[in-house]
């Protein structure tokens, strides 16, 4: 998941629940159809937020749905 050069299609294919975040940060990447070629750094300067915090938000999202 920390892979700078991950895709975000690959991203959501693989965590599911990493579309939670996007989606309640009203993010349109999921289903988006540069989502193959976009990383998480990508979307985080297209939306400017702080990638550190992103992340930790996604790895978040992926423990809670766990258990």
């Amino acid at each position: 998941m920390d892979d700078p050069d991950l895709p975000l299609a690959l991203l959501f294919d693989t965590w599911p629940a990493t579309a939670t975040v996007f989606l309640s940060r009203q993010m349109f990447c999921f289903g988006c159809p540069i989502a193959p070629f976009h990383t998480v750094i990508d979307a985080c300067a297209e939306y400017g937020l702080d990638e550190a915090l992103f992340r930790a938000e996604l790895h978040a999202a992926v423990i809670r749905a766990l258990v």
